[in-house]
């Protein structure tokens, strides 16, 4: 059984960072393509990143380029989405979602497992 928790969500000041963790169980990580989605309230979930099995591929959405950065470190069973210069509309709840095919894809379903969600909240 696939499991995913993520960490690392939190209360942050507009300008601030918050790096995010999602540990996944399995032995099959190395395989799976890795992705950060984000749903703010009221608002449908939305493609923030994914990496490809290998990690030499990334994609992002375009808004959020050059802000976001996905990584991951197969050795650990951990996929990283480091955020900088957060603001406002950074807020939401940020999931973790695992692909079996390895290719990332920015449809969430595309993806066969998912986090719990952790909570980001950017004060202004």
């Amino acid at each position: 059984q696939v499991q995913l928790v993520e960490s690392g969500g939190g209360l942050v000041q507009a300008g601030g960072s918050l790096t995010l963790s999602c540990v996944v169980s399995g032995r099959t990580f190395s395989t799976y393509a890795m992705a950060w989605f984000r749903q703010a309230p009221g608002k449908e979930r939305e493609f923030v990143a994914a990496i490809r099995w290998s990690g030499g591929r990334t994609y992002y959405t375009d808004s959020l380029k050059g802000r976001f950065t996905i990584s991951r470190d197969n050795a650990k069973n951990t996929v990283y989405l480091q955020m900088n210069s957060l603001n406002a509309e950074d807020t939401a709840a940020y999931y973790c979602a695992a692909e079996e095919t390895g290719r990332a894809f920015p449809q969430s379903y595309a993806y066969n497992y998912w986090g719990q969600g952790t909570q980001v909240t950017v004060s202004s």
